[in-house]
């Protein structure tokens, strides 16, 4: 029994990927914090704006829920429920109202049976067992010099790069959704409107740092792989 040794350069595409995904949780953080301090003219609550958008628009089976945290606001289609934190749901800023419309918009795209959500919803199973497994099926396949394993190890992780992609467009178009229902529901004046959009572009630009991180990961496992294949043959 022969462990590989990882070469060390691998670990730069960790580190980028990380580095990427720092950079875009400082982005949406500072986004949300100046917008947090901007009170719409309006004056609403997020809470009450986001069920009154989602009538508005011919949606009134979702449940609201308060949670704890911050930026933890999310739509869960299994119960129907949109969910928004403590610092949005009684809010009246331009930032609680652009993620609160946000979550609406993950709300419609279940109404309307929107095909990337479905998708993204059918695969978590699957992606949290493969997203366990992946790693500790890979070293064991590098460990013991078995090639099969590695390879299920690569394709259980492919399967969180598979999620994290099929996540864009479900994000991307839950917030032009949100941005849309604010701007026809009367909710923002122009320039709210535009700091609505600086807010949902941060928290979209996350959502790209993933799937590039998890892209990087990937190609990293793949290069050792493909190195330990090439010592094997010497």
């Amino acid at each position: 029994m022969r462990m590989y040794p990882i070469g060390d350069w691998t670990y730069l595409l960790v580190i980028i990927g990380l580095g990427i995904g720092m950079a875009a949780q400082y982005g949406v953080k500072r986004a949300y914090r100046e917008f947090s301090q901007v009170a719409t003219q309006q004056g609403m609550p997020a809470s009450a704006v986001v069920m009154d958008l989602l009538r508005q628009n011919g949606n009134s089976s979702v449940s609201l829920a308060r949670i704890g945290g911050e930026l933890t606001d999310n739509y869960n289609p299994q119960n129907n429920t949109l969910s928004l934190s403590d610092a949005v749901f009684h809010s009246n800023s331009v930032a609680a109202l652009a993620i609160a419309a946000h979550e609406a918009g993950h709300a419609m795209q279940h109404m309307e049976g929107y095909v990337p959500l479905q998708v993204r919803s059918f695969s978590v199973p699957a992606v949290q067992i493969g997203s366990q497994a992946a790693i500790p099926i890979f070293i064991a396949g590098l460990i013991f010099s078995f090639r099969p394993l590695v390879f299920v190890g690569i394709g259980l992780f492919a399967l969180s790069v598979f999620f994290a992609l099929i996540t864009l467009p479900v994000e991307f178009d839950a917030s032009r959704r949100g941005l849309r229902m604010l701007s026809d529901g009367g909710c923002l004046s122009e320039s709210e409107l535009s700091g609505a959009k600086k807010v949902l572009r941060s928290a979209a630009l996350t959502y790209v740092a993933s799937a590039l991180a998890s892209l990087l990961n990937l190609v990293r496992l793949i290069l050792i792989a493909q190195g330990g294949s090439r010592r094997r043959r010497r």
